[in-house]
């Protein structure tokens, strides 16, 4: 196996590890019928980030050092397209997500009771819009990776 070799299994193995959990962090918690139910699902929800975060790391890593050991990548669009529209989808975690996700974290933090507050829903729901949109960002690419269209 060659050094290129190893990298695109990484690469590869990166992909299912980080980008398969981040498809379910919103069912994670949609079913949760209590404030324990729910504060148990975003702690499962904030593990599965971990391996998104790790797995995001290392496909940004071996995909620009693919490219670096092939060259060639450097002149396909698709290489580009995917590169671009991978670092737009890496912004929106600190960018869209983190604003969105806080008053979701602090009501977790400060509601008393069992009954989840009607507001949960508004705010949840405004976070689930743009992760959706971060998915199917994260879907054109991997379309982009399979296809390599152009």
């Amino acid at each position: 196996m060659s050094f290129y070799e190893l990298l695109l299994f990484v690469h590869i193995f990166s992909a299912i590890l980080g980008m398969g959990p981040g498809f379910v962090m919103i069912v994670t918690v949609k079913k949760a019928n209590n404030m324990t139910e729910l504060r148990h699902a975003y702690i499962i929800r904030n593990r599965l980030h971990i391996f998104t975060m790790v797995g995001g790391t290392l496909l940004l890593v071996t995909g620009i050092w693919m490219g670096f050991l092939h060259t060639y990548l450097f002149t396909q669009g698709w290489y580009w397209l995917s590169l671009v529209l991978f670092l737009i989808a890496l912004a929106f975690g600190p960018f869209v997500l983190a604003p969105r996700s806080r008053p979701v974290k602090k009501l977790l933090a400060e509601h008393q009771g069992e009954d989840i507050p009607e507001n949960y829903d508004k705010l949840a729901s405004k976070l689930f819009f743009f992760e959706r949109i971060e998915n199917g960002i994260f879907l054109v690419v991997i379309a982009l990776m399979i296809l390599k269209p152009f």
